[in-house]
């Protein structure tokens, strides 16, 4: 038997074929996808999915991998993202970032911590940066970043928050020609990520930043858009990407819905803020109350879009699979289909995560974590 052969028998894929198949998974890819494989039975090791409902492995691009927050002082610092709790989630692919704290954590911890996660069989990239502007880096410039260091595809920053840099929309455009250049010299997708906060101004610096300049607005890629739902809409019918995040999954997938009803649903998309801390603040931005965002939050909102609004599955998991994907340029992602890296998630009768696969090595398997980290 060659264990670099895997053979996932039986298993449903709702489209484009609904019918059972099987899924022949060979050095990280898929490749075959037929309604019997079982020719490959004794060369590969083989799972039966037993009709089992499977979907791409979900695209989360938005994790604070190193942790978040430190609002509250140094014990509210949220501790750095596990393995594990990856794996139960249903993630098989990330982008790391940093947030509100680029003083005590640095772009050398985040690029670390990215290393490790591959190392464990995530795929897994990251952005430069954090709230603040100038840019934290790690070769001095932005652009250096992301040219030379192999996971990062872009850089991070704040607008619309108390928190953040209050960047003119002078400096956006040239941190996004920054991006941009970086982005076409190393065949990576450059972008400047943006954290959209809740102060009144919404997309405002954005939109005045695109109308003066020639960057092609997928460049921007702003997040946390429940915070400003019109503008986002807006964002969106002028062709850009839009991110919702995962807090409230009942307020998310409602978000969700009603922005795939008025925008190009392939430029929708979901990510989790996972380990990033969630303050409370009061009127006088002071803070009164903190959560923490978890990754198996994606999930939750799946499971919100299926059996509360009516969503088939294949539309439910797209803003978490397809589509973040093909934002950030990743081809051989966020497909089950021939070619494409074998990431794969299936789901329980109650739309559970049962098993996960990430580059075809089994992560988990009948809701058991069978991968995790060193110290777990």
């Amino acid at each position: 038997m060659n264990t670099a052969l895997k053979l996932i028998r039986n298993v449903r894929i709702l489209s484009p074929q609904a019918g059972p198949c099987d899924l022949l998974f060979a050095g990280g890819e898929i490749a075959a996808v037929g309604g019997d494989l079982s020719v490959y039975g004794a060369l590969a090791e083989s799972y039966d999915a037993e009709g089992r409902v499977a979907v791409p492995g979900y695209f989360d691009q938005h994790v604070h991998v190193t942790g978040g927050g430190g609002e509250g002082g140094f014990i509210y610092k949220v501790p750095e993202i596990t393995l594990r709790s990856i794996v139960e989630g249903g993630v098989t692919s990330l982008v790391g970032l940093l947030g509100t704290d680029g003083i005590t954590r640095s772009v050398e911890n985040l690029v670390s911590k990215i290393g490790a996660l591959r190392e464990q069989g995530i795929s897994a990239w990251c952005l430069t940066g954090s709230y603040d502007f100038p840019s934290p880096t790690l070769t001095g410039s932005v652009e250096r970043d992301i040219a030379f260091i192999d996971p990062v595809i872009g850089v991070k920053i704040a607008i619309s928050d108390h928190r953040g840099p209050q960047i003119t929309a002078d400096e956006l455009i040239r941190l996004g020609a920054q991006a941009r250049v970086a982005g076409l010299i190393s065949g990576k997708a450059g972008i400047v990520h943006l954290h959209t906060g809740r102060m009144p101004g919404g997309l405002s610096v954005l939109f005045d930043a695109v109308s003066r300049c020639d960057l092609p607005i997928t460049v921007f890629r702003p997040t946390h858009l429940g915070n400003c739902f019109e503008d986002a809409v807006r964002f969106g019918h002028m062709g850009g990407f839009i991110d919702f995040t995962a807090g409230d999954a009942k307020k998310a997938a409602l978000q969700l819905a009603a922005a795939m009803e008025q925008v190009d649903v392939s430029r929708v998309t979901l990510s989790s803020d996972s380990n990033g801390s969630m303050p409370i603040w009061n009127e006088k931005k002071e803070m009164v109350g903190i959560g923490v965002g978890k990754i198996s939050m994606l999930h939750d909102v799946v499971r919100v879009l299926v059996k509360d609004l009516g969503f088939s599955i294949p539309d439910a998991v797209r803003p978490i699979t397809k589509n973040p994907a093909r934002a950030l340029g990743m081809k051989k992602k966020g497909e089950l289909a021939e070619g494409f890296d074998a990431d794969l998630v299936l789901y329980g009768d109650d739309l559970s995560i049962d098993a996960v696969f990430a580059k075809g090595r089994p992560m988990m398997w009948n809701g058991e974590v069978l991968v995790k980290g060193v110290f777990e």
